[in-house]
């Protein structure tokens, strides 16, 4: 089995995220309500519950319909409401595979949650959390990512949307569809931005401050986060933002969005000039025809030699369409319209260690170096013997599975994380800080004596706080990737102090955690986040090495 490529990061991802949806660790259970909680909105009163201390509002529409002749073009505005309407249940998340405890996908998918110590006009640090999924699966309403905690523990108010995803959410149509479907290819991130917009004119009576804004988000939200960060739209609406496992340097150029629209069209045999039969496919047929075209991962490679690597990517994902989207996310620089915004970005110690789990990868626990060599050729050809040799005189106490596991880890999400954290420190403007997440669940994956580690998407639930004793005294249960060890709590404490203090100041900090500096291209400071967290000079420094002198970083 060769290493998991950026190619087919994606589809796994997809595959992966499915299988969790049917897991009691998955999405939201219903809450036992102690009483509820009114409040007005732009468009009408609404009402949440609140739940031991925290007020939460589910399913409040933040855009209006996105079927029918509004497919593929801006939402319709919200309708007014008279009376009170109830935001207690999550709303539909976009279209894709059933998830469990949510309602059937759909397309008019438009709504928010949020999560709130009190509505009191305080003015809290908001965090705008955009889900991971890649660009075609996911929703606001994971339990893992439930804001109640954060809220809770830390103070802050916690924002999540569902937004349109896949192809409802990214089909390029601007050259063949005429002005009023500009923008089509980056609909799920226009949808974000009415989130964002939707706070702006709203949190205030959530308790949150519409001038303190951070966006943040992991993998696929990671990306939807880089591109924010460079949207003239997003700009107004927020004041910080973390990029989270998922460094978004590039995304689509319109030319190749251009050839996926060809793709499909002659796929569904219409002809461009009938483009508009596409407003009369059913969704599931959409969704259907979706499967068959190739997926974007959250990033896209360059090549030093042959530019942007399209073998890589070719389906549907965020088009730098030069208005919306004007430029790629921090290719060739960090964006500077985001200047003067603090930035945190950084990735999992052992990401792949989540992939080996879904794909039943057990192979790569029984590497021995010459093995681990040939696994490495199909994707690295002759540089795959200089990537083992740096590896093994940088951990001389490593396996070949462990170095398979650091070498996948950090291709798939650490270089463009130092890619990020460089340019925008060559930017001169506001800091950005780069972390690890190192915090080491004993869990193995299954049919192999190998522990998971640091796998991808274990943050989540760290970082949200959603790593704690039960709050009835009761004994905890297993976290689903995060093990069975008590320290977990601690680590997930650091986690979540340091991303709400950002939150709250533009500067990570935590009680009992180094201070953390921000990143300089002289002594390269990452902060590895765990139980005891430390403060690490140039880390990865001779792999780093290695990887800049093959044109991969």
């Amino acid at each position: 089995m060769n290493q998991l490529d950026r190619r087919n990061f994606l589809s796994q991802l997809s595959l992966t995220t499915a299988a969790l949806s049917l897991s009691p660790f998955g999405f939201s259970s219903p809450l036992k309500s102690t009483d509820f909680v009114e409040t007005e909105t732009t468009h009408g009163r609404v009402r949440g519950m609140r739940n031991e201390g925290v007020n939460i509002f589910k399913g409040i529409p933040y855009g209006g319909k996105v079927s029918g002749e509004r497919r593929f073009r801006r939402p319709e505005p919200v309708a007014a409401w008279t009376g009170v309407r109830d935001a207690l249940t999550v709303g539909p998340p976009a279209i894709q595979p059933p998830r469990r405890n949510e309602p059937a996908p759909a397309e008019d998918c438009l709504f928010l949650n949020v999560w709130t110590p009190a509505n009191d006009n305080r003015k809290r640090p908001v965090m705008f959390y955009s889900h991971g999924g890649g660009f075609v699966i996911g929703s606001g309403a994971s339990v893992s990512q439930d804001g109640s905690n954060l809220a809770r523990n830390f103070d802050v108010v916690v924002v999540e949307t569902n937004h349109r995803l896949g192809l409802l959410g990214f089909l390029y149509l601007e050259e063949i569809a005429g002005p009023d479907y500009a923008g089509s290819g980056n609909m799920g991130m226009l949808d974000i931005v009415a989130g964002l917009k939707w706070v702006h004119d709203n949190i205030g009576r959530f308790g949150g401050d519409p001038d303190n804004v951070m966006i943040w988000g992991e993998s696929g939200g990671g990306a939807k986060t880089s591109c924010l960060y460079a949207m003239p739209e997003a700009a107004p609406y927020f004041n910080k933002a973390s990029i989270e496992s998922g460094p978004g340097v590039r995304m689509t150029p319109k030319e190749v969005a251009a050839e996926t629209t060809a793709m499909l069209l002659k796929e569904l045999n219409i002809a461009p000039k009938d483009w508009r039969k596409l407003l009369e496919v059913p969704a599931s047929d959409l969704f259907s025809m979706q499967g068959k075209l190739p997926f974007v991962p959250p990033f896209i490679e360059k090549d030093r030699e042959q530019g942007f690597m399209r073998r890589n990517y070719g389906g549907f994902g965020p088009v730098v369409d030069g208005v919306v989207l004007p430029r790629h996310p921090f290719d060739p620089t960090a964006p500077a319209i985001s200047r003067t915004k603090p930035l945190l970005v950084g990735w999992n110690e052992d990401e792949y260690t989540f992939f080996a789990w879904e794909r039943k990868d057990t192979e790569f626990a029984r590497l021995d170096f010459d093995g681990l060599r040939r696994k490495l050729e199909p994707q690295y050809g002759a540089e795959a013997q200089k990537i083992v040799d740096t590896y093994r005189k940088a951990t001389p106490h490593a396996s070949a599975a462990d170095i398979f596991v650091a070498v996948s880890s950090i291709t798939l999400m650490g270089l463009g994380s130092v890619d990020i954290a460089e340019k925008k420190t060559r930017q001169g403007g506001a800091p950005v800080y780069l972390y690890n997440f190192g915090y080491k669940s004993e869990k193995k994956i299954p049919g192999t004596d190998y522990a998971m580690g640091t796998p991808h998407a274990m943050d989540i639930s760290f970082k949200f706080n959603n790593e704690i004793p039960p709050r009835d005294g009761s004994a905890p249960k297993e976290s689903f990737f995060g093990g069975n060890r008590p320290e977990r709590f601690e680590a997930s404490h650091h986690f979540a102090e340091l991303w709400t203090t950002f939150a709250r100041t533009g500067k990570p900090a935590a009680k009992g955690v180094p201070e953390w500096p921000a990143y300089n291209l002289k002594t390269r400071p990452t902060m590895r986040i765990d139980t005891k967290c430390e403060v690490i000079g140039n880390r990865f420094g001779e792999e780093l090495a290695m990887w800049r002198s093959i044109g991969r970083l």
